[in-house]
């Protein structure tokens, strides 16, 4: 059985540690953690069509791991395209993005819903015409100036923010790990309101 887990982001390295990169930085912690499990099995990501790519394995799934490299703005594209391509149903699919309206830190998962502002979202709702996809919303606050938001996201979190969001990067390695193994509804469960 196949999942495919897209952790939205911009690729350039202008981009990095920035709010708005919390998809990606998810996806490198989970591909850190693994090779820590065992330094012998060195995944990386390999730039593939509209994504980097990795692909590991869990318990006999293949889980594949897509950071687009298409910009947040037109994700969609991306997550079209490795949907058809590895013929992954939508129910094994799981969005990692950044969410304004939840505290610094927060994890929530969630079977469907709207864009909630977000351009990532929006592209993907209209790539695959619908808003029932699974989604890890990662919450990086709301403390900016009114006018300000774009600023505010694409900004990187300082060292006390790192602090707070380092030990739930590793929460989300669990999170992944157990959609993959016992789906959406029990992982909501487990992991939703802790």
């Amino acid at each position: 059985m196949k999942y495919l887990i897209v952790g939205l982001g911009n690729p350039t390295a202008e981009y990095e540690q920035t709010r708005h990169n919390i998809g990606y930085m998810v996806l490198d912690n989970y591909v850190r953690l693994l090779n820590n499990e065992d330094s012998s099995w060195q995944y990386k990501f390999s730039l593939e069509r509209h994504a980097f790519i990795c692909e590991t394995k869990h318990k006999g799934r293949t889980i594949i791991l897509a950071k687009p490299t298409t910009f947040m703005n037109l994700s969609g594209k991306a997550v079209r395209y490795w949907l058809d391509k590895e013929k992954i149903p939508l129910d094994n699919m799981l969005i990692v993005v950044d969410d304004l309206a939840l505290d610094t830190g927060v994890l929530r998962i969630r079977l469907s819903g709207g864009a909630g502002g977000h351009n990532g979202l929006t592209d993907i709702i209209e790539s695959i015409g619908t808003n029932k996809f699974n989604r890890l919303r990662f919450g990086i606050g709301n403390n900016y100036p009114k006018g300000r938001q774009v600023d505010y996201v694409l900004s990187k979190f300082d060292a006390a923010e790192m602090e707070l969001i380092s030990p739930k990067l590793d929460v989300c390695s669990d999170i992944i790990k157990s959609f993959s193994i016992i789906g959406i509804d029990r992982t909501m469960n487990t992991f939703n309101g802790k």
